[in-house]
């Protein structure tokens, strides 16, 4: 990850670091050698939603609170942390694209523009936008969110995540567990967050084909001790 800088053409080296999907870099304005920072390579390959995703940036940038913050990429897309926790991310789909504040339902939403992005999302809250004006008329409302979240970070407060047990466990999914002891003992170890995020996953489909279908492709990763998307 990279220290956020205000100044302008600041240079970045990149860095192997132990981080996993975290791409992490470090700012050194004195390098003379003009290295790739990679969340603007991030952004300059995407076929969707590049001016917005440099509008948000350089809000976020400008933002006074910035200097307390650390960005590179995590889960393939720009994020934002404060001493290794991560604070906010952008990212974009098909309709539009989002700053998602990763603790946002701990967050007063003054200005009504928080969305969840499904139903069953418990801390993150997304805000949209679909063309660059939004986001440089909404600018004071973001700088606004931006700080709030920092100092919400800086407080220590967790969100207080539902239990495993209000989550609907599949038939199929039970049926391989009862006939399974090893993948039971697995799927107990991992962590809530990663047993939630299965069990939602496996339980979006209406049809059982493709609800069977999401179990086994996700076994051997429930066995290795990982989550979902790891």
């Amino acid at each position: 990850m990279s220290k956020v800088a205000k100044a302008p053409n600041v240079e970045v080296r990149t860095r192997p670091t132990p981080y996993g999907n975290d791409s992490r870099s470090q700012l050194n304005p004195t390098n003379p050698v003009n290295l790739v920072d990679p969340v603007d390579s991030f952004i300059a390959r995407q076929q969707k939603w590049q001016d917005e995703f440099r509008a948000l940036r350089s809000i976020i940038l400008k933002s006074e609170s910035s200097g307390e913050l650390t960005e590179g990429l995590k889960w393939g897309v720009p994020c934002y942390s404060y001493q290794g926790r991560n604070v906010f991310l952008i990212h974009g789909f098909k309709d539009y694209c989002a700053i998602l504040f990763i603790k946002g339902s701990l967050l007063e939403d003054p200005a009504r523009v928080f969305v969840k992005q499904t139903a069953n999302v418990q801390a993150g809250r997304q805000i949209r936008f679909t063309t660059r004006g939004q986001i440089d008329a909404m600018e004071p409302v973001l700088r606004d969110y931006i700080a709030r979240a920092i100092e919400l970070e800086k407080s220590g407060q967790k969100v207080q995540f539902k239990g495993t047990d209000s989550f609907p466990l599949v038939p199929e999914f039970q049926q391989k567990l009862d006939a399974d002891p090893a993948l039971t003992a697995a799927f107990s170890a991992l962590t809530p967050d990663r047993q939630r995020a299965y069990l939602l996953y496996f339980a979006q489909p209406k049809r059982a084909q493709t609800r069977l279908s999401r179990i086994e492709k996700s076994l051997p990763q429930i066995l290795a001790g990982k989550g979902l998307h790891e």
